[in-house]
């Protein structure tokens, strides 16, 4: 995992459009978040981190999350041209203490059930605590148990839900669906 770099931003764009057809954050969006970057001392309220593995051919992620198991993927501090571009997922945190706000995080299909989106998140909860947040929120889809599994795993309880906040599909006569409202609490 790394830091996420303006270079990446079309793969990472390409990956949230696929994972999420009917809500996908425009390419402007993922600018002006990255724009909010930094360190804090320079105004960032902004984390975003991407994992990306070396692209060699068929099968690339498969490959590359076997490299990853077995200690020899690329290096952390690896750039995003040096990575060549096979996006495995990517976070997002916003910190505004006493509040942090988890803005995003997507694990490609084929490296699900990995770790990945663990690693993510337990990166996230420790950048809120860094930045001294005392909350962790973030919302998720109403229709995705798996990712809540994963939050209550690592903490979160469900503290609200906002109705209709998801869109839901136009052509498959879908209704639009509620966000669950999840927090940690990042105390002591």
């Amino acid at each position: 995992m790394r830091s996420l770099d303006w270079a990446d931003l079309p793969t990472v764009h390409a990956l949230e459009q696929r994972l999420f057809p009917l809500d996908a954050w425009p390419l402007s969006f993922f600018e002006q978040e990255l724009a909010q970057a930094g360190p804090e001392s320079d105004g960032g309220t902004r984390a975003y981190r991407v994992v990306v593995g070396p692209g060699a051919g068929p099968g690339t992620a498969t490959d590359t999350l076997a490299r990853m198991e077995t200690g020899t993927e690329a290096d952390s501090n690896t750039t995003a041209g040096e990575a060549a571009g096979v996006v495995l997922g990517y976070c997002g945190v916003m910190c505004v203490p006493p509040l942090a706000d988890v803005q995003t995080i997507a694990v490609a299909p084929e490296a699900e059930g990995r770790g990945l989106g663990t690693a993510m998140l337990l990166w996230m909860v420790a950048e809120a605590r860094r930045h001294r947040a005392t909350d962790l929120l973030l919302e998720v889809r109403a229709d995705n148990p798996r990712a809540q599994q994963l939050y209550a795993r690592h903490g979160f309880d469900y503290i609200h839900t906002r109705a209709g906040y998801y869109p839901g599909d136009a052509q498959r006569g879908s209704a639009r669906v509620d966000a669950l409202i999840m927090r940690r609490r990042l105390l002591a």
